[in-house]
């Protein structure tokens, strides 16, 4: 495909919040131009801020339009371990931001090759890990929040908040990948999906999966105006206060959604029996 059809295709939400929310930031060296990283301050709290955005040269044509791989995998990795290591004296550590818009992993013959699950994994052991060593983790969906992308790449934070938007979408697998796993057209995928929440892809129906911790509304979720940067601003800083506050490193509060009461349930007969 050519590159420039390719990119056209490609969404530019992550790279518009990127750039909207690390105003006057200090914009940080990457190995990849498809991951961005700025440092700067939030409501006087530290904070690192991570994306990934489509590169229409990336060395691997399977991740040109946004896809996390091989190299974003480890470069996401590399950013995370950075700022848990600058930290690790210090007893306020900052805030990790990742702006979340992935259309996928990079699905190919060399990345499976080269050991894409490897670099996946790196970057979802990173994020864990700065949650672990107490850094406010937090996510913010934009866009598509897709598969192992989104697994590497937002999953582990202490909070995930969403743009209330059609825009927003978060499933293992595209729609058209999910029609043929199932022996369904996308119509009649669609039409499951009305009442199977977990197989839905609008951000409502994940919210009550318990992993969702707000949606929130914008006025122009596309390209953010000086209003909506506020309000995100706002949200941020609160969590990561909150997140402080808690003081708790784990990932329990997911499972008080709507439709996690019977995951719950078994977690606790299983205490009970083990």
């Amino acid at each position: 495909m050519n590159m420039d059809v390719q990119l056209n295709k490609a969404s530019v939400r992550g790279k518009q919040w990127f750039s909207a929310l690390t105003q006057g930031f200090q914009q940080q060296e990457s190995a990849v131009q498809s991951v961005l990283i700025a440092d700067g301050v939030l409501n006087q709290q530290p904070i690192r801020v991570i994306a990934v955005v489509p590169d229409a040269h990336n060395l691997f044509p399977r991740a040109r339009s946004g896809e996390v791989g091989l190299l974003e995998g480890w470069s996401l990795a590399k950013a995370v371990d950075e700022a848990i290591q600058a930290d690790q004296d210090t007893a306020e550590k900052r805030i990790i931001l990742a702006i979340v818009d992935v259309p996928s992993q990079a699905y190919g013959r060399r990345e499976e090759l080269f050991g894409i699950h490897q670099a996946l994994a790196g970057a979802v052991d990173s994020y864990a890990r700065a949650r672990l060593a107490k850094h406010p983790v937090i996510s913010l969906l934009v866009g598509k929040s897709m598969s192992g992308a989104f697994l590497a790449h937002g999953y582990q934070a202490n909070r995930i908040f969403a743009l209330n938007d059609s825009g927003v979408m978060v499933h293992a697998m595209g729609k058209e990948s999910a029609a043929r796993v199932t022996l369904r057209t996308v119509e009649e995928l669609e039409q499951l999906a009305s009442s199977i929440p977990p197989m839905a892809y609008d951000i409502q129906s994940y919210s009550t999966l318990g992993l969702l911790t707000e949606c929130l509304a914008v006025e122009n979720p596309e390209q953010p105006e000086t209003a909506d940067i506020e309000r995100i601003q706002q949200v941020i800083a609160a969590a990561a206060a909150d997140i402080r506050l808690q003081n708790s490193t784990s990932l329990e509060q997911r499972l008080h959604g709507e439709n996690r009461q019977m995951s719950k349930r078994v977690r606790e007969l299983m205490r009970e029996q083990w």
